[in-house]
C-alpha cells in the first residue's frame, strides 16, 4: 500500500510526465549525468542481462538500454510516466524487450519471485524515500549471483548549491541539510532525504561489495543551472574534464551534486 508521500511523489511525476522529454532534451546538463550513467551501467553489465529498472520515468534510458541488448521490466510510481513509456515501447516494437509495472521501490515485493541481474536507478529517485535501507534490503533477494546494482543518488552537500547562498538563495543553498526537506515538482510538494556514500556502504557492507564511487556535478553545474553549456561551452569542456579526471577520488565523490555508486552481490 502505498504511503501518503509515495502518493505525492505519484501525482507529482504523473503531471510532469507530459513535459518531462522536452525538459530533458532541452537541458544539456542533464545529458552530462546520463552519459556517465550509461557508460558506467555498459561497463558492468554482462551481454544479454535482465535489468529492474527503478523510477524509469518516460523511458529515456530503457529505451537506449533495450537497444544495446539488454531485457528490463521498467518501474515507476507515477502512472503518466509509464503511460508515456508504454506508448513508446509499442511504436519500437520493443514488447519482446520491455515489460512495465507500476511499482514504488518501496514495495517490490509486488514483483514475486523474480530475479535479474542488474538494478538500475538514475537521477536522485531513491532520494524520494525515507527508508532507503527498506529498499537496499529487497536487493540481495532480487538479484542472481554476482548480480550488480548502479545507483545515482543525491548526498547531503552539494558544493553548487551551497554557492547560492552567496547570491543570497539560502532557502536553496540549505536545503539538504533539513530533516523535514521537501522538493516541488508541478506545484506538488513531497518530501526527500539525502543520502551519503556512507549510509550505502554501512547498510550493505554483510552483502554487498563497492565496485564504483564517483562524484557527479561536482566540477560541472547540475541541471538547474540552465543556459550554463550555452554561454560557457568552453568552460563547460573544461569543468567536464576535470570531473571526469578527479570523480572517484576523495572529498569529490562525496561533496557533490549527484554521486553513482556501483555495488556487487558477495557470492
Amino acid at each position: 500500500m502505498m504511503t501518503s508521500n509515495d502518493q505525492l511523489v505519484s501525482q507529482a511525476f504523473s503531471l510532469q510526465s507530459a513535459v518531462f522529454d522536452k525538459l530533458n532534451n532541452e537541458n544539456k546538463l542533464t545529458a552530462h549525468l546520463r552519459v556517465i550513467y550509461r557508460e558506467e551501467v555498459l561497463k558492468q553489465a554482462k551481454e544479454q542481462s535482465r535489468f529492474l529498472e527503478l523510477n524509469c520515468g518516460t523511458g529515456i534510458d530503457t529505451l537506449f538500454f533495450a537497444n544495446q541488448g539488454f531485457r528490463l521490466l521498467s518501474t515507476d510510481i507515477a502512472a503518466g510516466m509509464l503511460n508515456k513509456l508504454d506508448s513508446k515501447i509499442k511504436e519500437d516494437h520493443l514488447e519482446d524487450v520491455i515489460s512495465t509495472q507500476q511499482c514504488s521501490f518501496n514495495e517490490l515485493h509486488k514483483l514475486g519471485n523474480q530475479q535479474f541481474d542488474y538494478i538500475i536507478s538514475n537521477f536522485g529517485g531513491l532520494n524520494c524515500t525515507d527508508n532507503l535501507n527498506q529498499v537496499l534490503d529487497q536487493f540481495k533477494t532480487f538479484l542472481t549471483e554476482k548480480g550488480k546494482a548502479t545507483l545515482v543518488i543525491m548526498p547531503t552537500v552539494s558544493p553548487w548549491e551551497l554557492i547560492m547562498a552567496l547570491k543570497g538563495d539560502f532557502k536553496t543553498a540549505f536545503r539538504r541539510f533539513k530533516k523535514d526537506a521537501t522538493a516541488h515538482i508541478e506545484g506538488v510538494h513531497f518530501k526527500v532525504r539525502y543520502y551519503n556514500p556512507s549510509y550505502i556502504k554501512k547498510h550493505l557492507k554483510k552483502d554487498f561489495e563497492i565496485l564504483t564511487l564517483k562524484g557527479i556535478y561536482f566540477a560541472v553545474p547540475p541541471e538547474f543551472y540552465q543556459g550554463f553549456v550555452e554561454r560557457y561551452p568552453r568552460l563547460y569542456k573544461f569543468l567536464q574534464r576535470v570531473e571526469q579526471r578527479l570523480s572517484s577520488y576523495f572529498p569529490f565523490n562525496i561533496f557533490c551534486d549527484h554521486y553513482l555508486i556501483t555495488i556487487q552481490k558477495k557470492s
